[in-house]
């Protein structure tokens, strides 16, 4: 079978449905040029093809190595429908690629008769932009003067030149398509490694910054006593069940080994620029969580925890806080399966009380409804998303288990928090675990709040 580029250029939507239902393909991979399969497909104006890629959470503005996005593409082949569909996808219609040229530019540059979407790129972005090639401007262009002048006008727009300015430097971080070779390895050769500075160390390990094959990468070295046979087969066993790349809101482990001389188990997956939601909070980044991109936050999480309760049999060891979700580099969260425990790990031991559900910590875990548990542990994180404040942070791990399991310790919600939060809140954390909400039954919810 061909690669996925080439299935998503010819539109063969038989083959890329097939290539998406492994969770082990990412669809938000790169070729050669940077080209992502969701660039591919809008360049050659497969609109059913789009369609597929963006359900399965495609990223909309992903750049290749020329900054374009994949509206820049539709916009310069004259692909109208694939045009809108961005659009209603909040595609930026100001994304400016290497040369200072939007999708708008190449609209008019090339003459395409798009006039209905066109009208509609005008309410989101400037018309009066430079690009930087040859310092063209968008109303140089004799399809422009005569078609969309005097509909920017009566949007209220100033027809005065902007010059091209490259806002790179402000430090940005831009949305790149991943290297697909990463995904293709699940067996590492440890000597391929290179570590480079020591993040973390605590009772499971440590954590490194590294490359491996030119990519920045995050290794974590496990501290196993007695590392047995038995043990190094369950890990070869367990550790390519979280290679799941088919999902934007989960992180995927990359690969594993065994370093040597005394065997320690390693896995490794993407850096992440932002760390940790944690960190994002409660860790003095630079980076502001107002409550619009806290229900983004909260969205990304739910879409995630949804895909990941549709898999059977569910990923065994899982535990949802803060810690265990990741911030990408375009602001994504995504649920780490870096952080999913392996089996010999000290078995029974809790190390985030905080989040837990009140019966996940009275009984055995083949005991519970891990559905359940899992929507009280996103309640939580709900909580520390709109208050900016680590759950029962004046106790220890040890009173903070004891008294959410026996005591009934709640998280208290401060006033002035939005009433609808509050109430998803409350409904999340419902003390009957039966009557707790599915994650596909709250995405809606959230996607509704953030559109307000």
């Amino acid at each position: 079978m061909d690669d996925i580029f080439t299935q998503c250029r010819e539109g063969n939507a038989v083959a890329v449905r097939l290539w998406l239902d492994n969770t082990e393909n990412d669809l938000n991979q790169g070729d050669d040029h940077g080209f992502s399969p969701l660039h591919w497909a809008c360049r050659e104006g497969r609109s059913g093809v789009v369609d597929m890629l963006i359900m399965r959470g495609a990223r909309i503005n992903v750049m290749n190595r020329g900054d374009d996005t994949p509206l820049h593409l539709a916009a310069s082949h004259g692909h109208r429908e694939i045009l809108g569909k961005l659009i209603q996808c909040k595609a930026d219609t100001n994304a400016a690629n290497e040369h200072g040229n939007t999708p708008l530019h190449y609209a008019c540059f090339w003459g395409h008769d798009l006039v209905a979407e066109v009208s509609i790129m005008l309410i989101y972005c400037s018309i009066n932009r430079y690009c930087n090639y040859r310092d063209r401007p968008t109303h140089n262009t004799t399809f422009f003067k005569y078609v969309y002048a005097e509909m920017a006008e009566k949007q209220g727009q100033s027809l005065t030149k902007v010059p091209f300015k490259d806002t790179f430097w402000k430090g940005t971080t831009r949305t790149r398509p991943r290297n697909g070779t990463l995904n293709k390895h699940a067996g590492i050769d440890y000597k391929q490694l290179t570590l480079m500075a020591r993040i973390n160390e605590n009772h499971s390990g440590e954590l490194w910054k590294g490359r491996w094959q030119g990519t920045e990468i995050v290794v974590k070295v496990f501290h196993i006593r007695d590392w047995t046979t038995r043990k190094s087969r369950d890990f070869n066993e367990e550790y390519p069940k979280l290679r799941i790349f088919s999902h934007p809101n989960v992180l995927p482990m990359l690969g594993a080994c065994q370093a040597p001389p005394a065997p320690h188990p390693i896995i490794i997956t993407h850096w992440m620029p932002y760390g940790s939601l944690y960190n994002v909070l409660h860790e003095g980044t630079n980076f502001v969580v107002d409550q619009m991109q806290a229900v983004k936050f909260a969205l990304d999480i739910a879409c995630g925890m949804a895909f990941l309760h549709t898999l059977e049999p569910m990923i065994p060891r899982h535990y949802l806080n803060s810690k265990s979700v990741m911030i990408d580099e375009d602001m994504t969260a995504r649920i780490s399966m870096a952080d999913v425990k392996f089996s010999f790990q000290c078995p029974g031991r809790m190390y985030s009380p905080a989040w837990m559900a009140p019966e996940a910590l009275q009984k055995k875990p083949e005991e519970i409804n891990r559905r359940s548990a899992d929507m009280w542990s996103f309640a939580v994180l709900l909580w520390e998303l709109v208050t900016r404040e680590v759950p029962f942070a004046d106790l220890s791990n040890m009173e903070i288990g004891m008294k959410v399991a026996l005591e009934g310790l709640r998280p208290t919600i401060p006033p002035g928090i939005s009433p609808h939060i509050c109430k998803l809140m409350r409904i999340c954390m419902n003390e009957d675990p039966a009557k707790r909400p599915k994650f596909d039954m709250i995405v809606p919810i959230l996607e509704k709040m953030q559109d307000k």
